[in-house]
């Protein structure tokens, strides 16, 4: 298995795997699954804005997972803090790939300079939880039924975990 950035090309398996979690499960809201082209866009948005897109693959160089980051809110005084999403291909969960996606994915976010990564998990979902708690995040709050999808209300599940120095020290820039 390795890690790399994501690249265009990478945009149909990871809306393939996305599809996946959107049709049969509970972490994404989304209703609708985006094709190859909405998912291009999206990992465009994010690389242009220089935050961290990586994917992993089998030997063979197959797509397994990916995991991203972005910052958490648009406005200046969140500059320094993300919120990250990982999805790993259905029948390959369980195997570490998340555990090393998200292992890279907060060194690369605490080199660019993020103080705080944000993991919103809908459906609260026991793996995803389990995932960040393993990493060092702690939960910030729960949003009670906020999500309604496969006949039932939903809650979101907020995890938080300091990245580099985080509060501990000013940052290089104060936010405009």
């Amino acid at each position: 298995m390795q890690i790399e950035p994501a690249i265009p090309a990478d945009a149909a398996a990871i809306a393939a795997i996305y599809a996946h979690h959107v049709l049969h499960g509970t972490a994404s809201y989304e209703i609708e699954p985006p094709g190859t082209d909405e998912m291009a866009q999206r990992m465009d948005k994010v690389l242009g804005s220089g935050w961290p897109w990586l994917v992993t693959r089998s030997a063979g160089g197959e797509l397994l997972g990916y995991a991203y980051a972005s910052q958490f809110r648009d406005r200046p005084a969140y500059r320094y803090v993300c919120e990250n999403s990982i999805y790993i291909r259905h029948d390959r969960r369980g195997q570490g790939i998340g555990k090393a996606l998200l292992a890279a994915l907060l060194d690369v976010c605490a080199a660019q300079g993020f103080r705080q990564m944000i993991a919103v998990i809908g459906g609260a979902e026991p793996a995803s939880v389990a995932l960040h708690t393993a990493a060092g995040f702690t939960h910030a709050g729960t949003m009670r039924a906020i999500g309604r999808k496969q006949g039932r209300w939903l809650d979101t599940v907020y995890m938080q975990r300091a990245l580099g120095e985080g509060c501990g020290t000013p940052p290089p820039v104060e936010p405009d």
